[in-house]
């Protein structure tokens, strides 16, 4: 196994685990990586700083390190104001809203027209169906995260 610390188009670095260097190089090529704060399939090794086996520079091994620097360097915990602010986002939509998939365009459009009972929804449109159901007046916005399903 080895472990690159990656960097999506929106700057968020994170470290992700591969069994190989060409396992990681054809995964990152195929677009099969996404970033873990924002979704984005755009992501590329980061520069990282050499692997210290027994001590890290102030002379505390690395479990001490770690533990010194608590939850908020976590793998998956959002460090900045902005990603705390879109994991909330994420985790009310997720908890308050049906995941409809690829049904949301159709689900909108019988919600916006009485023909299925009202409610909160998310899920997945392609730009042209997103583009008519604004046209035609149905509010929707983009989400700025990828539905879990989607996610590594």
């Amino acid at each position: 196994m080895i472990r690159y610390t990656l960097k999506c188009d929106s700057d968020h670095e994170f470290d992700s685990w591969f069994q190989s260097a060409e396992a990681s190089e054809a995964l990152l090529a195929r677009g099969k990586v996404a970033c873990v704060v924002c979704g984005s399939p755009k992501v590329g090794k980061a520069l990282m700083a050499p692997a210290l086996s027994a001590r890290v520079r102030r002379g505390k091994t690395a479990p001490e390190a770690e533990a010194e620097a608590g939850a908020e360097d976590g793998l998956t915990t959002p460090r900045s104001a902005l990603e705390r602010a879109l994991a909330a986002m994420r985790r009310h939509i997720e908890e308050n809203s049906e995941y409809v998939g690829m049904n949301f365009a159709a689900e909108a459009r019988a919600i916006h027209a009485g023909e299925a009972p009202e409610r909160s929804i998310y899920g997945e449109a392609r730009g042209d169906e997103a583009r008519r159901l604004i046209e035609d007046g149905i509010p929707v916005a983009p989400l700025p995260f990828m539905p879990v399903r989607r996610l590594n």
